[in-house]
């Protein structure tokens, strides 16, 4: 059973005010289920959405920043843990590390380059942790197909792909965490 959570989602709101709503209702499921979110320290968009429901609900809220950003004056200061790190690959490495699994919500470059590499770092053996994708309304079905794709052109093994979750409730999120089982580490010929 899953403790913590990082989520990766837009620093942005998006157009759709749909998508405030559902990091705001997600926040929610973290603090109602305990499971301690850990994101990105921002106060704005998706990302601050999330945190301040998770907040606003009773729920732990553990923020990796970079510098660059808590200086520019991104962060939450609602928050009581707030890690100030030199640089995006350790805030990644960092999020990786505090939460038991991984997951992203809608998002831009920097969710998907983040997702990216968490599930990028399971196909090598460095992240055996659950990595899911919240498919609201289809939002994530270009990079499903994309990577169906991939797998069919011989870039990427059937079991790493389908290691990758693509879910649509809480629900769904809560079982693929708990029932997640890590593909084998991938090798070379």
């Amino acid at each position: 059973m899953i403790k913590s959570l990082a989520v990766y989602c837009g620093a942005n709101p998006g157009h759709n005010p749909e998508f405030i709503k559902l990091a705001q209702r997600f926040g929610q499921e973290l603090a109602d289920h305990q499971i301690s979110l850990v994101y990105g320290g921002g106060q704005y968009g998706m990302m601050g959405a999330v945190a301040n429901s998770v907040l606003d609900h009773g729920g732990q809220v553990h923020g990796v920043i970079t510098r660059e950003l808590y200086d520019r004056g991104t962060s939450l200061d609602r928050l009581s843990d707030l890690q100030i790190v030199p640089n995006m690959d350790i805030r990644k490495d960092k999020m990786m590390n505090l939460a038991d699994g991984l997951i992203a919500l809608p998002g831009g470059l920097g969710t998907l380059e983040e997702v990216s590499e968490a599930f990028s770092w399971t196909a090598i053996g460095d992240n055996a942790k659950p990595v899911a994708l919240f498919n609201f309304n289809g939002y994530y079905n270009p990079l499903k197909s994309m990577l169906g794709k991939m797998q069919v052109a011989g870039f990427a093994e059937r079991d790493f792909v389908e290691s990758i979750g693509f879910i649509a409730t809480f629900n769904e999120l809560l079982d693929f965490m708990d029932n997640y089982q890590a593909p084998a580490v991938r090798t070379y010929r």
